[in-house]
């Protein structure tokens, strides 16, 4: 059982004193510091044993709040591992390498039915006559047979697919091959190759690429609406998935971006560098975290262009010119006062004047508005 305070003494056994004697017997502290301490339960309940024990609850304990730099900078880690979680994907679309032949085996291939196919003919007599003069034979009057056709059949087959499955890959393109719908692999490679004539081909672009949006709403800390233009950097990375996995990777890269911006506070118009540098690291990581799952790599997500949205322009700029105007009188009159400040500091310890505080404060006043005049009359 666990407790903080015990209202029971327990006794030191006697001991030897220095002279001899016995010492008296003094009660030995059960809590020796504010923390909890754990006590045995017969030593609380020593003459009601059968009575339950009585639930004791710990003491609160108050943390100390952190600072707010600390504090500030927690909830900017929280916020950008606080993600909303993105849809799941089918663990068996992923890309993987698919089966192909070098473009030589199909050229073979083809040649190979299209010269079977010609000694079958020449084998039923069906060559053209100017080809069976060339060949010192005459056609032949009964056609082909069975076996003619099945030679025919098998050549023809063989050219076909020889032919019919050459295919030249590109650097930074690569293929993502169905059979029946189903997925059979990806090629990356380049040169001539040959693929399987009976799968489909689905063309995919898996190059840097990059796209600047139109401005697209947000909004800054103090939840002012802003529009913004961001240039985001990506590339495909699983074919499979990006072709498969969602109907369109391009769209939904740009509804990624579009919720990132209103889930992020974006950097008002104006701000410093360091402002502008953590909204991109934010964004980055909240884009790429959710095209991630659907085989798209997020690179950079960059707000080109803030502006204060249509319908809140006018006020926003009327409300900068009265802080610059606000700042720039204050600069003033803190000029004034350091000049008026050193001119009376001066004039008193030169000994040029000898004044009492009426005066002071007369000159002072004085020299306050000469000072204000000038600098009206100069623009300053």
């Amino acid at each position: 059982m666990t407790t903080t305070t015990s209202h029971v003494p327990e006794y030191v056994p006697e001991s030897e004193g220095p002279d001899g004697g016995v010492a008296a017997a003094r009660p030995a502290r059960l809590i020796h510091t504010e923390s909890t301490t754990e006590i045995p339960v017969h030593l609380l309940f020593r003459e009601e044993p059968a009575a339950p024990p009585a639930e004791v609850k710990r003491p609160a304990v108050v943390a100390h709040r952190p600072p707010p730099e600390k504090e500030d900078r927690d909830t900017r880690d929280i916020g950008v591992r606080a993600r909303a979680s993105a849809p799941g994907v089918d663990p068996d679309i992923v890309e993987r390498p698919a089966r192909v032949l070098p473009g030589i085996a199909g050229v073979l291939a083809g040649v190979c039915g299209a010269a079977g196919c010609a000694v079958t003919a020449w084998w039923a007599g069906v060559l053209p006559p100017f080809a069976a003069e060339a060949f010192g034979r005459s056609a032949g009057a009964g056609g082909p047979g069975p076996a003619q056709w099945a030679a025919f059949a098998g050549a023809g087959a063989l050219g076909l697919f020889g032919f019919g499955g050459l295919a030249r890959g590109r650097t930074g393109r690569a293929w993502v091959l169905e059979l029946f719908g189903r997925y059979r692999g990806t090629v990356r490679g380049t040169g001539l190759l040959w693929v399987n004539p009976l799968l489909l081909r689905r063309r995919v672009d898996v190059r840097l690429r990059h796209w600047r949006g139109e401005p697209l709403p947000a909004a800054d800390r103090g939840g002012v609406a802003l529009r913004v233009s961001v240039l985001v950097v990506w590339r495909v990375r699983d074919t499979a998935r990006a072709t498969l996995g969602v109907e369109d990777h391009e769209g939904y890269l740009r509804a990624c971006v579009e919720a990132a911006l209103l889930r992020v506070p974006v950097a008002a118009p104006g701000a410093g560098r360091g402002a502008v540098q953590a909204t991109q690291d934010v964004l980055t990581r909240l884009v790429a975290a959710d095209a991630g799952p659907v085989g798209v790599e997020v690179c950079a997500v960059r707000p080109l262009r803030v502006e204060y949205a249509p319908e809140v322009a006018a006020a926003m700029h009327r409300r900068r010119l009265a802080a610059l105007d606000a700042r720039h009188r204050a600069s003033v009159v803190g000029a004034v006062v350091d000049s008026v400040e050193d001119t009376v500091t001066r004039l008193t310890m030169r000994g040029l004047v000898d004044l009492d505080d009426y005066e002071r404060q007369v000159l002072v006043k004085d020299l306050t508005v000469a000072f204000c005049a000038g600098r009206g009359e100069t623009g300053s």
